[in-house]
């Protein structure tokens, strides 16, 4: 079975009770599903969101079993193996999972997920606490600084926006459209 990106949002809901992961993974959903139309897959717009919306199915709960306790879970749920696959490749390299992003959708998962975050870090700092007035200039400052939003992995960014075959400002000015259009962002 592929969730519907509220099937989706339902099932994250019985593994994720915090506010955070929950905004986290409806933010993902929202980036994927516009990079999903951006890119020329907007027929497959609502799978790209579930992924998004499924990617930290595990991670409140089994955050050392990150990516790898989620297939188990999505399995016992009887969730597609493309589903599967394509939410557990965004941990390759930084989780036990050794699933390689290789389709244009777990690409741009992988090159997203640490970049959002980051985002929202750095809308936080903004006077406006909002996305909507954010220039690239402004993220780019961020990115640099090492301490800011320590816990994005600038490296994982950077080896996304490779695999995507984009510059790092490419990506990074997409995923702020992205971020701006969506409805979960405050």
């Amino acid at each position: 079975m592929i969730p519907t990106p509220r099937q989706a949002y339902e099932l994250l809901q019985e593994y994720n009770q915090g506010e955070f992961h929950l905004k986290h993974g409806r933010i993902v959903g929202d980036v994927m599903r516009w990079f999903a139309q951006e890119l020329g897959y907007g027929e497959e717009a609502d799978f790209w969101q579930a992924v998004g919306i499924l990617h930290d199915l595990d991670f409140e709960r089994w955050p050392e079993g990150h990516c790898v306790k989620s297939q188990e879970l999505m399995r016992e749920k009887g969730l597609d193996e493309s589903i599967i696959r394509a939410t557990a490749s965004h941990g390759w390299g930084a989780t036990a999972s050794d699933i390689v992003p290789e389709h244009q959708m777990e690409k741009v998962l992988f090159a997203v997920d640490e970049l959002t975050g980051l985002i929202g870090a750095a809308a936080l700092m903004r006077p406006s606490k909002s996305v909507q007035d954010m220039e690239l200039k402004s993220l780019k400052k961020k990115f640099k600084d090492k301490k800011f939003a320590a816990g994005c992995s600038r490296d994982i960014i950077q080896q996304g926006a490779e695999l995507l075959g984009w510059d790092l400002s490419e990506l990074m000015e997409r995923t702020l459209k992205a971020m701006q259009a969506s409805e979960n962002v405050d």
